[in-house]
């Protein structure tokens, strides 16, 4: 998984050194009440007076039975790009990650008062009391595992020296007057859609068969991403307006999105729906359709 992303990004170097990036979790250790939730974020320090880069990271994150994580936003992530985004395997109790960014990242920006090396962002919960009020554990921790590495921004892929610090959080054995949950405010105060994007449409001699397929792709600053729906919708549907009704059956889709219609007579509309619910639309119109039977404002 992780050469693919060190492939696509080595083309992309300055750096020269090997010195040690550090890789950790934000705040290193809340408090939380039963019931209360957490917004953890992954972030990435590099060695600045070394002029270290860091260009990609394969990320493994486990955590204990004493806390759950219910969710995940990559809405400002410094990564532009994710080979694997973000995994919760509540099973096996581990968060996979493996991400970049071309030219590396090679510190926060001189006088920049934020803090803009984040990664991602995990929420946890405390789990609320048991009947008859027997005693949960007091400590929940998150770390990374031996297998989480970085890479250097060299063109070569070169593994770069990594120091990770997890978190400890207290969990207090009470429910608090009110529920804390920061990110639910923030997913509920979330009233701005998706970043605009475009549909490309590709045909690749060694991919799905010939067949063609969509690439697509937007952030959502706020809340981040929900997912991704798609409709093709032939050229007579689309006279009447049809992609709106409350009827219209959406398909469920990531990119890449191999179509249906192969004939490419079809208008192709893309949703990406984030976490809060709001949307944006992205149309591609028809590849291979008469346009004399219908208007261009139509698409």
């Amino acid at each position: 998984m992780v050469y693919r992303l060190v492939l696509l990004l080595c083309m992309f170097f300055m750096a020269d050194s090997v010195s040690a990036a550090t890789l950790y979790l934000d705040p290193p250790r809340p408090t939380l009440n039963r019931g209360d939730s957490v917004t953890l974020s992954v972030r990435l320090d590099t060695d600045e007076a070394a002029d270290e880069c860091i260009n990609a990271i394969d990320g493994v994150i486990t955590y204990n039975e004493a806390i759950n994580p219910v969710d995940i936003s990559i809405g400002q992530s410094i990564f532009p790009i994710w080979v694997e985004q973000p995994v919760i395997d509540k099973d096996n109790r581990t968060i996979t990650f493996a991400g970049g960014i071309p030219n590396g990242y090679c510190g926060r920006v001189e006088g920049d008062p934020r803090l803009t090396n984040t990664l991602l962002q995990i929420v946890f919960r405390a789990p609320g009391l048991t009947v008859g009020g027997t005693d949960l554990p007091s400590q929940g921790t998150v770390t990374f595992k031996p297998e989480t590495r970085a890479f250097l921004n060299d063109g070569f892929g070169t593994e770069a020296q990594l120091q990770t610090l997890g978190a400890e959080l207290t969990l207090n054995q009470v429910v608090g007057s009110t529920i804390v949950d920061d990110w639910r405010d923030v997913v509920a105060n979330d009233d701005i859609p998706p970043e605009e994007f475009s549909i490309t449409l590709e045909k690749d001699e060694f991919a799905f068969e010939k067949k063609y397929y969509i690439v697509f792709n937007t952030t959502d600053k706020q809340s981040g991403m929900s997912h991704y729906e798609v409709i093709e919708e032939p050229v007579e549907d689309t006279r009447l307006f049809t992609f709106g009704a409350a009827t219209t059956v959406w398909t469920e889709g990531r990119s890449p999105y191999v179509l249906n219609d192969q004939a490419l007579k079809s208008t192709i509309r893309v949703r990406a729906v984030d976490k809060a619910g709001n949307e944006y639309i992205a149309t591609l119109a028809p590849q291979n359709a008469s346009l004399e039977r219908w208007p261009l404002w139509m698409i």
